[in-house]
C-alpha cells in the first residue's frame, strides 16, 4: 500500500509539474536530491562506523552489561509481563541502549528482533500485548544522550557547532519519553476498567 502511494504522489507532482509548466525545476530537484542523499549517506556512514565501534568495545569491555544490568530494574517495572530471564528483556535494554547513543539504525535491528520476542511471550497472536504497545511508545519516544545522526548531519552540512544540540536533545526526549510511558499507563488502566484487558 505504501509503495502505491509513493507511485500516486510521484505522478501527481509530476502531472501538476506538466501543467504548471515546470518540469524543468522538477528534473534539477531530482539530481539535486539524489546528490544530497548521496552526500548525507557518506557523512553517516562515517559517524555510523565511528559509533558502532565504540558500541562494540562497550560490548567487549563490559560496560553495555553493566548498563544492561544497572537499567534491568526500571525495565523490570515498565514491562512486568516479561520474564527477567527471557531473551525479550535483553534485547529490550540494548534497543534502548542504543537509542540512547542516538544509533536508530544499530537499533532498528535490536528493536525487530525485541518484537519478535514479544510476539512469542504473546502467543503468537496478531493483536499486540500490552509489552509490545509499551515498547512501541517507548522506542519511538526514546531518551537520547548524544544524537550521532543528527550531529552527522549538522557536521555534513558545516555546522559552525554540531554538537550544541545535545542539551536540548537530552531534555526533549526525556520530556516524550515520560510522556509516552504516562500516556501508555493511562490508556492501560483505562482498557483495563473497561474490561479489555
Amino acid at each position: 500500500m505504501v509503495n502505491l502511494i509513493w507511485v500516486a504522489l510521484l505522478l501527481i507532482g509530476l502531472m501538476f509539474a506538466g501543467i504548471n509548466g515546470t518540469i524543468k525545476d522538477v528534473n534539477e530537484a531530482m539530481f539535486q536530491g539524489a546528490k544530497e542523499a548521496v552526500t548525507i549517506s557518506i557523512g553517516l556512514i562515517s559517524v555510523l562506523v565511528f559509533w558502532l565501534g565504540l558500541m562494540k568495545i562497550a560490548e567487549r569491555s563490559g560496560l553495555l552489561s553493566f548498563f544492561a544490568h544497572l537499567f534491568r530494574p526500571i525495565a523490570k517495572k515498565i514491562f512486568p509481563e516479561v520474564p527477567s530471564d527471557h531473551p525479550a528483556l535483553g534485547y529490550i535494554l540494548s534497543n534502548m541502549i542504543a537509542n540512547m547513543f542516538g544509533l536508530g539504525n544499530a537499533a532498528t535491528p535490536l528493536g525487530i528482533k525485541a518484537m519478535e520476542q514479544l510476539k512469542q511471550l504473546n502467543g503468537q497472536k496478531d493483536e499486540p500485548s500490552r509489552s509490545m504497545i509499551t515498547f512501541v511508545a517507548l522506542n519511538t519516544a526514546s531518551i537520547t544522550l548524544i544524537p550521532a545522526t543528527v550531529i552527522s548531519i549538522r557536521m555534513t552540512y558545516h555546522s559552525a557547532s554540531p554538537g550544541e544540540i545535545i542539551g536540548t536533545t537530552f531534555v526533549a526526549s526525556l520530556i516524550a519519553t515520560i510522556s509516552a510511558i504516562m500516556i501508555d499507563r493511562a490508556f492501560y488502566i483505562r482498557r483495563r476498567k473497561k474490561g479489555g484487558m
